[in-house]
């Protein structure tokens, strides 16, 4: 009895020694794949970035910063190239490595909601760390064409991470923070409203999402920057490109218009996005209230909002809004393609082919312009169509999760005293 109390703590040395060296291992071979990347000049570098990057450099550094109109991101991310106009390395490498990091930061947060998800399986967390590192669509993003997708994302699935802590004021911060980098994060505001909606998120939580965007504002505006140009960088962004599809695996790749009717059919497909959407955040608060039966708050322990539920209602948002919206980019199914792990890596039984699905069609698509040549090749239609298929596999499975999931309070449900509500593995 004593041999074998005693050998508990050293198997638990061993397995924790295996699964650090297991990350360490993950993670230089993650930079070493990206660094082969690193020479490579894409096309948006040599168009977007790299001009960018040399007027902040040709103009002061920071102080360039008092004229934003150069470029059409928002500001937040011209902070990062204006800092590395003061670093000794070349614009392409530093550019590179900004969203290099981020993937690192992406990968952590994968690894601690799924740890959260699958607390007795910590293999589990690391594997999917290791997938979310891996998948050729992050690899190729920041290793290749130096995009900054990985940033915002890796706020969303940081947002993500506090909301299943039940810390929403840092989980609004996180959901500022991704929307200052990028506009593609509302992405994920259905999610947070069914959220507010059942009172999981205080509405009150809500006004730190303009908040941390404000905040990342004021550097700009003590250089000079234009108040009303940096509030209004989104709604530029978004006559930018008048076509119905940029590549993107969206169901606009089967529809086809003549040029003059395309604008009033992108038009139209925003409405009825927006109602399709409306319509499915109604039906998730209405199931989830349902299933509350009777429990009057349902603030930091709504029984029927499992960890489970929650990141499934994320990765349907992180498909659906995209999906439906027109004028979207390849690129744009980047929070997608990481969330879909998350959840297949919960659900392996019933999800385990839904991340194939999504890199199929994501990944499919980001040959375009990572491997023009290969493009008479690719059928874009039958990327919008693996993406549907993923849509449908992850719709089901959620409304199933809903239906015949835990409803009632439960033991494995209800907050510990430390705040946690970790489920117990599900196959």
């Amino acid at each position: 009895m004593l041999d074998t109390a005693a050998e508990e703590p050293r198997r638990h040395i061993a397995d924790s020694t295996m699964l650090a060296l297991a990350a360490y291992t993950t993670v230089m071979v993650a930079l070493l794949v990206r660094t082969l990347l690193l020479p490579s000049e894409s096309t948006d570098y040599l168009t977007f970035l790299d001009p960018w990057y040399q007027h902040i450099a040709g103009n002061g550094g920071f102080t360039a910063l008092a004229d934003p109109g150069f470029s059409d991101y928002n500001v937040p991310y011209l902070y990062l190239l204006a800092a590395l106009t003061y670093i000794p390395v070349s614009p392409l490498a530093g550019i590179k490595w900004i969203s290099i990091l981020f993937d690192l930061a992406l990968a952590y947060y994968t690894f601690r909601i799924v740890s959260r998800l699958r607390p007795t399986a910590p293999s589990a967390a690391l594997g999917a760390a290791a997938v979310v590192l891996f998948l050729p669509t992050v690899v190729t993003n920041s290793g290749w064409w130096g995009q900054c997708d990985g940033i915002y994302t890796a706020f969303l699935v940081g947002g993500i991470h506090y909301v299943l802590r039940h810390r929403p004021w840092w989980a609004c911060t996180f959901f500022g923070l991704a929307l200052a980098f990028k506009f593609q994060a509302v992405f994920l505001f259905p999610f947070l409203l069914v959220l507010v909606l059942v009172r999981r998120v205080p509405w009150r939580c809500l006004l730190a999402v303009p908040t941390a965007y404000l905040v990342l504002d004021v550097p700009a505006l003590v250089f000079g920057a234009d108040p009303g140009r940096l509030l209004t960088v989104y709604a530029r962004q978004t006559d930018t490109y008048r076509f119905l599809t940029v590549n993107g695996p969206s169901v606009y790749q089967f529809v086809s218009v003549p040029g003059d009717a395309a604008d009033a059919v992108r038009s139209a497909g925003v409405l009825v996005a927006g109602a399709l959407v409306s319509l499915l955040i109604g039906l998730a608060v209405w199931s989830l209230r349902r299933g509350r039966h009777g429990v009057p708050d349902s603030g930091r322990g709504v029984p029927a909002l499992t960890d489970t539920r929650i990141v499934l209602l994320a990765t349907c948002s992180a498909i659906v809004v995209p999906f439906l919206l027109p004028s979207m980019h390849e690129r744009y199914f980047y929070a997608a393609d990481v969330l879909t792990v998350m959840a297949a890596f919960q659900l392996p039984r019933q999800l385990w082919y839904v991340p194939v699905l999504v890199q199929l069609a994501s990944f499919g698509s980001y040959l375009y312009c990572v491997a023009p040549g290969l493009a008479p090749y690719l059928s874009m239609p039958a990327h919008g169509a693996l993406m549907l298929l993923a849509l449908v596999a992850m719709l089901r499975t959620t409304i199933h999760e809903f239906r015949h999931g835990p409803e009632a309070p439960a033991v494995r449900d209800r907050p510990s005293l430390s705040g946690n509500t970790a489920e117990p593995t599900r196959t």
